[in-house]
């Protein structure tokens, strides 16, 4: 039972691996990499993360975190 119920939790963080926060972009602060969505919400960009260079105020957005600690983000995508 303990087996089943590891692998268990093991598949949810392959299904699962990160949160992504979906908007659109309300302030973008290149120097800074802080990228501010329109319901308030700001992320801080770490240098080892990329940005896409489309990114700028009113584009969609998705912000990938780690599922451990949502204030680290670990990817920036544009959404179509």
């Amino acid at each position: 039972m303990k087996r089943i119920v590891l692998a268990l939790a093991a598949a949810s963080f392959v299904l699962f691996p990160a949160f992504a926060a979906d908007g659109v972009v309300k302030e973008y602060n290149k120097e800074a990499r802080v990228i501010t969505l329109e319901d308030g919400t700001s992320y801080t960009i770490p240098d080892d993360v990329a940005i896409p260079p489309e990114v700028r105020v009113g584009a969609n957005v998705s912000i990938e975190t780690d599922p451990n600690d949502n204030s680290q983000v670990t990817n920036v995508l544009m959404n179509p």
